[in-house]
């Protein structure tokens, strides 16, 4: 393809990048309990900054909805003058790890552990985002915002339509909007997002009726907005719940991060992910938004599946993105300060549902039976009724106590190659631990060659390098290579077999 029409492209996705972001940004910024002016300047972090860095050339980044629990709590308890300094320490220990070569370590994590984190933040944002649906203020924790229930429908009513009640109408009809547009909208219309159109209905319903609800407070200069952390919040960070949240930060944003550009990878055929550089762009990007007093950055899949939808060729596309955010803010300040944050609930409510994902639980069960959908649920529960760090503690227990009498026997994979085709052998026990092994030797085959797997030496394989494997087949059937599997011998453990024939379904 020409550099001429990798440009076209590159330009044209970016555009519709750029569509999807703006009601992001705005919306998480919302969903954190800070000025929108923070989401913005992420957004042009993300976009700019790491998008220039990036591992991942299809992947973009930008504030996260699965961060905005954890920042709204924090921002409550500590105020928001110290979310800067986390930040910047958070990014640099994300370069750290990106120095240290540990990127693929976080794939090692076990896919119930995080589709249950994921999970339970979806849950947190929903019942946060019903209350600003309605016109009210979210509580800190989901069991606070369920209680807090009765008072806030209780407000609806009263002597004529009420603000609350208006409210309430523009976030169903925006939530109305974008669902039917996602449904129903004309092929020829594909790019245009659903996020977009359901902002924009709230917004003209509310300044068509001049209606009093909230909107958003957008600054007369993004400059205004930059709040540089201080040498006092900085000794600030000796106590104990600060470093904890930014241990907490550095993991999820780097975790939520490279199981995005993984996925990303899935979708398209072009250059593979350098996690360890990916997260060191994600690193710099987090310790400068720290700088300027913005919100954590992750890559989200939400954007980058947009992105390669919309034909991007190049990292060109991210980071043109963060320049027409910079643009409008710039140029069109005003725009923004018209849209009703009840809109913006209506797209983190849909956001949140996406996230609890019930088809990977489905997947889960249908695949590798009670255990994994156990620790999911188990997650769940805790980042609901507990918090982040607890509920995936907690996981990581249970997912370590499935694989435990396992852990002392070893994996072993024998290469051995021949004109046409690379044999691989596994031998003893494959656990989560031995999933960046594993990784790095399916990575490094060369790219003509037949790959041959052979379990037969092979006595267990948890969910985890189950899962891993089955990814890795997908990819492999899409880019046309042929893949042999065979199978274990009969008696040994009995989800062995179940395994490999859904192995073999993958590259059939």
């Amino acid at each position: 393809m020409t550099n001429s029409s990798n440009i076209s492209r590159d330009f044209a996705s970016s555009l519709v990048v750029f569509l999807v972001a703006i009601p992001l940004c705005l919306g998480i910024a919302v969903a954190s309990g800070v000025p929108v002016a923070m989401g913005l300047i992420s957004g042009i972090v993300g976009g700019i900054v790491v998008g220039f860095l990036a591992g991942s050339p299809l992947q973009v980044s930008g504030p996260a909805a699965g961060l905005a629990v954890i920042v709204f709590s924090f921002v409550e308890q500590y105020g928001i003058a110290m979310l800067g300094p986390v930040l910047v320490v958070a990014g640099l220990l994300q370069v750290l790890a990106g120095f240290l070569r540990i990127g693929s370590w976080f794939r090692a994590i076990s896919p119930a552990v995080v589709h249950g984190m994921l999970a339970g933040i979806g849950i947190l944002i929903i019942l946060g985002q019903v209350h600003v649906l309605m016109g009210a203020q979210p509580a800190a924790g989901g069991i606070e915002n369920v209680t807090a229930m009765e008072r806030t429908i209780g407000r609806l009513w009263g002597t004529g339509l009420t603000k609350e009640a208006a409210a309430l109408l523009v976030g169903l009809i925006s939530l109305l909007a974008m669902i039917g547009w996602e449904k129903f909208r004309p092929k020829s219309l594909t790019l245009v997002p659903g996020a977009l159109i359901g902002v924009a209905a709230g917004t003209v319903l509310t300044v068509a009726l001049q209606l009093p609800i909230a909107r958003v407070e957008v600054p007369a200069s993004l400059v205004d907005s930059i709040s540089l952390p201080t040498m006092e919040s900085f000794r600030q960070m000796v106590q104990p719940g600060i470093i904890v949240t930014t241990l907490v930060i550095a993991v999820i944003a780097s975790a939520e991060t490279l199981l995005s550009a993984a996925a990303v990878d899935r979708m398209h055929d072009g250059v593979r992910t350098r996690f360890n550089k990916e997260l060191f762009a994600q690193g710099i990007g987090n310790a400068l938004c720290g700088f300027l007093g913005a919100l954590p950055i992750t890559g989200v899949i939400v954007r980058s599946s947009a992105n390669i939808q919309a034909g991007a060729r190049t990292r060109a596309s991210a980071i043109l993105h963060g320049v027409w955010i910079l643009g409008l803010v710039a140029l069109l300040p005003q725009l923004l300060g018209l849209v009703p944050l009840t809109a913006l609930a209506a797209v983190l409510l849909v956001t949140g549902w996406r996230l609890i994902s019930l088809h990977h639980v489905r997947h889960l069960f249908d695949h590798h039976g009670w255990v994994p959908v156990g620790i999911w649920a188990a997650t769940v529960a805790m980042v609901v009724v507990q918090d982040l760090l607890v509920g995936v503690a907690l996981g990581l227990a249970l997912s370590i106590l499935e694989v435990f009498p396992h852990l002392r026997r070893k994996l072993a994979i024998d290469r051995s190659e021949d004109a046409e085709t690379v044999h691989l052998t596994l031998a003893g026990v494959a656990t989560c631990k031995d999933v960046p092994v594993l990784l790095n030797m399916l990575e490094t085959l060369p790219a003509s060659r037949k790959v041959r797997i052979a379990g037969g030496d092979l006595h267990y394989l948890d969910h985890t390098c189950a899962e891993t494997l089955r990814e890795w087949l997908k990819r492999q059937k899409k880019i046309g290579r042929a893949v042999e599997i065979q199978h274990p011998p009969a008696g040994r453990h009995p989800r062995l077999s179940g395994i490999f024939e859904r192995l073999s379904a993958e590259v059939a």
